[in-house]
Formats: C-alpha cells, structure tokens, sequence
C-alpha cells in the first residue's frame, strides 16, 4: 500500500481545507474539531459502536431494495463492522459538545466509514469516488433520525452492563441480611431512639429499593426500543423507500441483539426525547437510594469510639495525611459523589429535552453524554462499592446488643399491657435518670419477672405480635394485680 501522503485536500459546500493526509475522518470532522474545542471529551463508546450498527442496517436494507450497488454496500457493512469492533475509535475527534442534533458525530461516522470503505475498495483516503459519506453511506438518511436511533440503542447496550451490576448489589446486600438476621439492634427515627429491630432487616430493605430501582429503569427503557430510524429529516421519511423503515429496523434488532421496533409516529420520534428522560430520570432514582444507603453506612460505621460504630466497613487504605490510624468510609463516599454527579446529569437532561423546538430537538448531543455517562460511572462505581464495600460489611455485636439494651422506645412494647401514659412515664424515667426501660418496669413492680423478659425481650418486637396474644398478655398482667 502506498504511503499516505502528510496532508490531502477536500471539498464540501463551503470550500476546500487541508487535512491531515492518514485519518480516515474527512473535511466535515475537521471543521468541528476547530469549531468545538471545548472539552477534550470524545464520543462514548458505546454510541460509536451503535451508530455504525445503525450504518450497517441501513446499508443492509438500501442494498436488499437495490439503492446501493453490493459492491458499494458490502463495503461500507465491512467498514461499519470494524466500526463496531473499536478498530477506528481514535477516528472519532468530535466534542461531545459540538453543532445542534449531533451533525458534526454523525458525519464523523459517515466519513471514517466512507474512506475505510473506500479503501477496502482500492481507493484513497479522501477521494470518495468509490464511496461517499453523503451519497452511500448516509443514503436515505438524516441526522435526525440517526442519531436520535443511535443514542437510544448505545443506552439500551450501556444499561445491560448496569443491570448484571445491580443484580449484584441486589444478591449482596440480602447476603447481609440473612447474615446479620440474629444481630438485634435500636432502630432510630427522626435520628433519635426508636423500637428494636433486626441489622438483617435494614439490610434487606436496602436491597428491596435497589431492586425497585432497577426495575423503574427497566420499565423506562422500553421507551428506547421505539426507534424511528426511516424517518428522515422531519419524520416524514423523504428520500427513502417505502420499504426500508421496516429492513432498517429488523436489520438493527439483529445486529445489536435488541428487542426494536417501528415507532408509531415517526414525527413523535423526531420531536420529542421522553425516552431519554424517561431513563435519566429513574438513573436518578437509582443515585437517591444510593445516596441514602451510602449515608446511613457511614452513619452506621462512624467511629470507632466516638460513633454509632454498630457495624465496620472494609478498612481500604489510609484515612488522613496527618491522623495515624485514620480509616474513611471511602467507597462509601464514593457512591455519594458519583450518584451527585449523576443527579446533576439529569438536570442536563431534563433542560435539553425540554428545549426541543418544532420538528427537531437538537440538544441530543448533550442527552446522549449525559445519559451514557450516567450510565457508566454508576456502573463502574457500583461495581466497586459491592465488590470492596458490601460484601465486607461486619456487624459490632456488642455495640447493637448495648444500645438495643439502652433504647428509651423499648417502653413502646408496654403500651398494650399498661397503656401509653403509664409507658411514657417509663420512658421520661429512663431518660432523666440514666437507667434502662427494664430497669424501671422492674422496680415499679407493676410486672412479674417473667412477664417483664417476655414482653420487654427486644427479638419479639422485631415481628408484628397477633392480637390475641396480646390480649391473653394483657389479662395475665391484670390477673397479677397489676
């Protein structure tokens, strides 16, 4: 193969520009990448890799109805393929912020998949007589309905990597639950002493909001599976055959292994975005449960002498450059920043959809970095928080056990048997003078020993009491004199 020259000229509507003569992006990509030098930030993998699924459904289906030659075809699927395969990531130069609805990325694709053609065809970089990223590549195509379709199917392949994620979040923390079900513990709402409960019961109910974290996202994503690839410029699928929408899609499902079909309305697909924020919106609600959980860790390990310290979390590095010994809740942290960042990654998306105007939202390009982002970094993060956070959570046993023992709110259990007034006064007891509920209901004498281990023993308040037993309780304590 001969030497590709330092630099090439091309052509486009606005004039001839030189370009440096080995990439395989064109004159298009070179204009964005000195109009938008704003980030440093490239497209995301995954919406590389779905757009050139999206390239080779099309030239699929443009080569069945006879629009593309099969020489031309073949070549620009073998490209795309390559495309998909990550050969070519460092072809794609554009800024993730960058022109209105992702024009610049999509001819960024059309141009590497074109002259990667091209080549595979003998010909040279830049010359485009064999193929042409407007002509062949894009033919029967448009930005907005490419991308649109692409940045939903790059999001449907980013959230499969989060659900095996979360199912395994899921299965750690009921681990936990079934492991620390015997630890008994104070409950505390409002931050202050509430009714005994089960370390194993907090933690099951952890993994039941991640569960229906998931199953929000899950539920939302469908709306991504309505793709409105054929619509063309406005949803009104100019300059494509009438069969193509259909060959397109069915061309893409099999490709990606995703479940898509013909949206209903293309001009629907065109202006609005309520699949994006559909998603962005329950990752969202995911990153709160996150928050929450994480928050309550490091609530529940603050210490080790001056904390709650009623469990201990992974001692993972060094705490401070200045306290020896020092040891952060740091994956706990972690899954603080990385679910804010996440939150203010919906705002964004939140912002752009709404700001679609008429046939087109053209804010996609700040959708499809935020959501996709979203999707990864909570990926990642959650990964990493089970595999070095949940997994090595231990219970402080003598810790819970002295503070279940220590709870003013066990007196909670006496309202049935004594009434509230007569337990309250307990409580206040228990309060002013530093000794334990048990302490008190003993030397007021009011039950017998027996009666005091049975309805004051902490496991029994962790499960709801039949009322007949409390009613048989209540006649026994009456029938003592009480």
């Amino acid at each position: 193969m001969p030497a590709k020259p330092a630099l090439r000229t091309e052509k486009d509507s606005l004039g001839t520009k030189e370009i440096p003569g080995h990439v395989y992006y064109g004159i298009q990509t070179a204009r964005a990448v000195e109009n938008f030098p704003i980030s440093g930030l490239r497209a995301h993998p995954s919406l590389i890799r779905a757009i050139a699924m999206v390239k080779e459904a099309a030239a699929l289906a443009n080569r069945e109805l006879g629009l593309v030659d099969e020489k031309t075809a073949n070549a620009i699927i073998e490209a795309a393929k390559e495309v998909q395969q990550g050969k070519w990531d460092q072809e794609f130069v554009v800024d993730v912020f960058q022109a209105g609805a992702g024009v610049s990325f999509h001819m960024n694709s059309n141009e590497v998949i074109a002259n990667r053609a091209s080549e595979l065809l003998g010909g040279n970089l830049g010359e485009y007589k064999h193929v042409h990223p407007n002509d062949h590549v894009n033919y029967g195509q448009s930005t907005n309905d490419v991308f649109p379709t692409a940045m939903r199917l790059a999001a449907l392949l980013e959230l499969e990597k989060l659900y095996s994620v979360l199912d395994g979040l899921i299965a750690a923390l009921e681990e936990k639950g079934k492991e620390f079900h015997h630890v008994l513990k104070s409950g505390r709402t409002h931050m202050m002493d509430a009714v005994p409960m089960r370390l194993g019961q907090e933690f099951h109910a952890y993994a039941g909001a991640i569960k229906r974290a998931k199953k929000s996202i899950q539920q939302q994503s469908e709306l991504l599976r309505e793709v409105g690839l054929g619509g063309s410029a406005v949803g009104t699928g100019i300059n494509t055959h009438p069969d193509y929408r259909e060959k397109a899609i069915a061309n893409l499902a099999r490709i990606s292994g995703q479940k898509l079909h013909v949206v209903d309305d293309m001009r629907y697909a065109m202006q609005s975005n309520l699949a994006m924020s559909s998603v962005s919106s329950a990752l969202r609600n995911l990153a709160l449960e996150v928050i929450r959980i994480s928050n309550d860790l490091r609530l529940l390990s603050s210490g080790p002498n001056t904390g709650l310290a009623e469990i201990n979390l992974p001692a993972l590095q060094p705490g401070s450059s200045i306290m020896p010994g020092k040891i952060n809740p740091v994956m706990a942290e972690l899954a603080a920043m990385v679910s804010f960042q996440v939150i203010g990654y919906d705002t964004t998306v939140a912002l752009a959809v709404q700001a679609g105007q008429l046939e087109l939202n053209v804010m996609m390009p700040a959708m499809a970095y935020s959501v996709l982002t979203s999707i990864t970094i909570m990926t990642n993060m959650l990964r990493q928080f089970t595999e070095f956070c949940i997994k090595g959570i231990t219970a402080n046993e003598k810790r819970t056990d002295y503070y279940v023992q220590s709870t003013v709110s066990l007196a909670t259990a006496l309202n049935p048997y004594i009434g509230y007034a007569k337990a309250a006064e307990i409580a206040k007891e228990s309060v002013k003078t530093g000794k334990s509920i048990i302490e008190i209901a003993r030397e007021r004498g009011d039950l017998s020993e027996e009666q005091i281990k049975e309805i004051l023993d902490p496991a029994r308040m962790t499960e709801p009491v039949r009322p007949l037993d409390a009613a048989k309780d209540r006649e026994k304590i009456k029938g003592s004199g009480s």
